[in-house]
């Protein structure tokens, strides 16, 4: 198996897929990893391949990684692609069974004449097709040319949104994100570290925000009901983590003075921790965790490894999270008052509903998700794609 990647940045769907892969490797199946981009520049973050935590996980596994070695924003024609590029790709994917496409971008690499024609099964980790730029049409091409020959959409919301924009409903399998559960789960003693490294009082209220910082994850409209709640919580904190969430980012001190205004003191209690490589840590010692975004989700990762931490998720109703929440944490209207009473009633009711947390730990199981995906590509290799592969009941 060859998987392609558009890059190696920050980004919960990179994390799931990687996951994937090197589940798959610990199996039968040998996979190898081809990367458009060998340094990508955003979020305010300059993130080098060799720096990447899941390029570190794959390679330590003994996962075979190579890129193109095309830095990301970069002058030029990004759909067009040099002799030496396309020799690399070939010599890539000739020898693979099936190639995986983590979303939909790759495919203007994958759908360039000339090279090995492998089956293709592309990945898909967003609600909105409709704001993935020239990557529709390119996955709309690649199906009519015979190429994909199935999507895995990570949510039931990606799926419908594909539907919707012409994508046959036949090729669509639902096989929703799972995390290790043996990584992902309640620790007292992850808590009590993790609060005494930010100077967090051990009784205080937490809530975490872990996205990387674009639009789509609503920053100002977090930031907004942070101040509200830190306003009303004289003992509460503040956790954000991502690509972008530093103080070196404009963006975000721009967003920061824009929602507390005059009140820095209460900056005080925001902690802008980055790029982090142990958020089973950040998670355990939460007590919510927490989502604004405006679109485009689909099954959030942040929502299911907080959940598994023993976090209380709050959300906004997007993409799959209304789901995801049910039964074990709040939705929530975009309004920044909303979303801070939300987190009072969040932290007030953690022990309450840590039982329904526990009971509904096996939904959210990276195996059942390696297990589907290793069902989906084998009959794909062994050129049966279009007999249906059903979700994992929730």
């Amino acid at each position: 198996m060859l998987s392609v990647y558009e890059g190696f940045f920050s980004g919960g769907a990179r994390i799931v897929h990687s996951d994937v892969v090197l589940g798959l490797q610990e199996g039968d199946q040998q996979h190898r990893v081809l990367s458009l981009h060998g340094e990508v520049h955003r979020e305010a973050t300059r993130q080098r391949m060799e720096d990447d935590a899941c390029y570190r996980s794959l390679t330590a596994a003994g996962v075979g990684v190579t890129s193109l070695g095309r830095v990301f924003p970069a002058s030029g024609d990004q759909a067009t692609f040099t002799g030496p590029e396309l020799a690399d790709t070939a010599r890539a994917t000739a020898d693979a069974d099936v190639i995986l496409s983590l979303k939909e971008q790759p495919l203007r690499l994958l759908n360039q004449a000339g090279l090995p024609r492998r089956p293709v099964v592309v990945c898909l980790h967003r609600s909105d097709p409709e704001n993935q730029g020239a990557a529709l049409d390119e996955l709309k091409a690649g199906i009519a040319d015979g190429r994909v020959v199935a999507c895995v959409c990570c949510a039931e919301s990606t799926r419908a949104a594909y539907e919707a924009a012409g994508i046959p409903a036949e090729l669509l399998h639902v096989i929703p994100n799972g995390v290790d559960l043996l990584r992902f789960r309640p620790d007292a003693a992850r808590r009590l570290a993790l609060r005494a490294s930010l100077d967090v009082p051990v009784g205080a209220p937490v809530v975490v925000f872990a996205a990387r910082y674009d639009a789509m994850k609503n920053v100002p409209l977090f930031l907004r009901a942070a101040r509200e709640w830190l306003e009303r919580e004289p003992d509460a904190h503040v956790l954000m983590c991502g690509a972008g969430m530093t103080p070196t980012n404009p963006g975000l001190e721009t967003d920061i003075k824009a929602a507390f205004g005059p009140q820095r003191s209460l900056v005080d209690r925001v902690h802008l921790l980055g790029v982090r490589h142990d958020m089973e840590s950040v998670y355990a010692g939460a007590d919510i965790v927490a989502l604004t975004s405006a679109w485009g989700e689909a099954a959030p990762l942040c929502l299911v490894e907080g959940m598994m931490c023993g976090a209380v998720p709050v959300a906004t109703d997007v993409g799959d999270s209304a789901a995801i929440v049910a039964g074990h944490g709040f939705l929530t209207p975009p309004d920044p008052a909303a979303i801070a009473w939300a987190w009072t009633e969040a932290a007030a009711s953690r022990t309450d509903l840590a039982p329904a947390l526990t009971a509904g730990r096996e939904r959210f199981s990276r195996t059942r998700m390696i297990a589907s995906y290793a069902t989906l590509l084998d009959r794909v290799a062994a050129g049966a794609a279009d007999r249906p592969v059903l979700p994992e009941p929730l």
